[in-house]
């Protein structure tokens, strides 16, 4: 299984449960079940231009997905059919934007994952300057931009877009593997009966209105000596867990382009 099967395989939730960074919550999928996982090849546009955007389809090293920063003027619609086809055609994994698009219907048809920001009709100008493969920045989760560069990785499915910096990503994989392990432990769980408060070592108590008091603690089983560590799952319910067998991960053999 290559990088990006695999970054595709666990998700975005995941990634960003353990360590991926999440881009901003605005940005969201142009059609339902697009997906993709690929190398950065970072693209920054002049103000209401995407000229770069037409030199980095050409220039961008197939395999490879844009990471467009549209320099605040989100108001546009940077990505269109035409540029659509033209990186579908060239290889180009998929487009994350922090601007709109327009013409949805024919990205849908062409089947290019793109990442925007929403929709406008306005069309974009194509004779400014702007950069390709330079360093840029992204709207992200929290007051801080996120810095996209070449060698960095991007995930991007209906749950949301991700950055994975250079250099990190074997450990974040191998986190996120065993984080899905004991999620699928968890959920085994609950499918037998099991509480998510007792599982998770939530205290109810926390909550106006509950009236679970001490006959929730005795009929789950758990001892009087307080709930279990998070994440913990004890007595009979742990035999009939399932346990996972993590997918294999060559990380080593990825597909990076610089």
């Amino acid at each position: 299984m290559t990088l990006a099967e695999t970054l595709s395989a666990v998700g975005t939730v995941a990634l960003a449960r353990c360590g991926g960074r999440p881009l901003g919550a605005h940005l969201f999928s142009v059609w339902p079940g697009a997906a993709f996982a690929a190398s950065v090849f970072p693209v920054r546009c002049a103000p209401g231009d995407n000229l770069a955007l037409h030199v980095a389809v050409e220039q961008a090293p197939p395999g490879s997905a844009l990471a467009v920063d549209v320099a605040g003027e989100t108001e546009y619609g940077y990505v269109d059919e035409i540029l659509a086809v033209a990186a579908h055609t060239r290889g180009i994994e998929g487009i994350v934007l922090d601007g709109c698009v327009r013409d949805i219907a024919a990205i849908a048809r062409c089947e290019l994952p793109v990442f925007s920001a929403g929709v406008s009709v306005r069309e974009a100008g194509h004779h400014a300057g702007g950069s390709v493969g330079q360093a840029i920045t992204m709207s992200a989760t929290g007051p801080v931009p996120l810095q996209a560069r070449r060698g960095d990785w991007i995930a991007a499915d209906d749950d949301g877009v991700v950055l994975l910096p250079r250099g990190q990503v074997s450990s974040i994989i191998g986190k996120t593997v065993d984080s899905l392990s004991h999620e699928q432990e968890l959920i085994e769980a609950v499918h037998a009966g099991q509480s998510t408060l007792d599982l998770l070592g939530l205290d109810p108590s926390q909550v106006s209105g509950w009236e679970g008091a001490g006959e929730h603690r005795q009929r789950r089983g758990v001892r009087p000596g307080g709930p279990p560590h998070e994440g913990a799952v004890h007595g009979e319910a742990r035999t009939q867990l399932r346990s996972c067998n993590p997918p294999h991960t060559s990380v080593g053999e990825g597909r990076r382009r610089d």
